[in-house]
């Protein structure tokens, strides 16, 4: 498959605290990535520098061949097309959920207003939000909430989309229905790269797992190899601690 994303040597240090070390991976057309390892094993900083939200301290972010850290400013059309999806869901609160939808097409993209508000209507439909297009994000649920950013999200025409532990902030009944979305998105061929702690996700939605520990790739490989069969003692300890769950 065509490469779409390649991360060399990245490091990322704040201050003297080295987050990230030589983080080395590759990200093909269609791939579902899914990132996982305890918390602050640098994970959501991985993703934040792929989305230049934080920038690296070294390395290189390759995108469709490009080092998009060696080329000045372009930030904003560089993220309509790695899109993120955020923990904390991130919605504008004093617009609907269709102009939350329509506002990164218009301001970033350049889209008339009225070919942007059929994209949001197509996404807004697809995840099953389209009967909420006025409410405000104050008068959803979390599960809702994150839909509409998923929605948002796609609404841009991403090539690959990043999604920050997506349901961590969510009540549990609500988990499944955006996993559900997730699913299908991957079904669709979506390029996604998942930091997640939905383990069921990873073994079963995923075609490649990165097992991460302080701030190191451990280990990776495809669900199968990682799930059952794991080479490294580390990765070991953490899967049968969240199987235990």
């Amino acid at each position: 498959m065509k490469e779409i994303l390649r991360v060399n040597h990245l490091s990322k240090s704040f201050g003297s605290h080295q987050v990230l070390k030589d983080i080395d991976f590759t990200v093909s057309k269609g791939d579902v990535t899914s990132i996982i390892g305890a918390s602050g094993s640098g994970k959501s900083t991985l993703l934040r520098c792929i989305n230049l939200l934080e920038i690296p301290t070294s390395g290189e972010i390759h995108f469709q061949g490009e080092n998009i850290l060696s080329r000045k400013g372009g930030a904003a059309a560089y993220r309509s097309k790695v899109g993120m999806v955020f923990q904390s869901f991130n919605l504008f609160n004093n617009m609907s959920v269709l102009d939350n939808c329509i506002v990164g097409q218009t301001k970033v993209l350049k889209k008339p207003k009225e070919e942007a508000r059929e994209q949001a209507m197509k996404y807004l439909t697809k995840v099953g939000m389209a009967p909420y297009i006025n409410a405000r994000p104050r008068q959803l649920s979390g599960g809702q909430k994150q839909r509409v950013a998923i929605a948002r999200a796609l609404a841009m025409d991403p090539e690959v989309l990043l999604f920050d532990e997506p349901t961590s902030a969510l009540d549990p009944e609500m988990v499944g229905e955006v996993l559900s979305v997730m699913r299908d998105l991957a079904a669709d061929g979506l390029t996604m790269l998942v930091v997640t702690h939905e383990m069921a996700f990873a073994r079963d939605v995923s075609n490649h797992v990165v097992f991460m520990r302080d701030g190191v790739i451990w280990e990776e490989g495809s669900p199968e190899q990682i799930f059952t069969d794991p080479q490294r003692d580390e990765t070991k300890d953490f899967l049968s601690r969240f199987m235990e769950r």
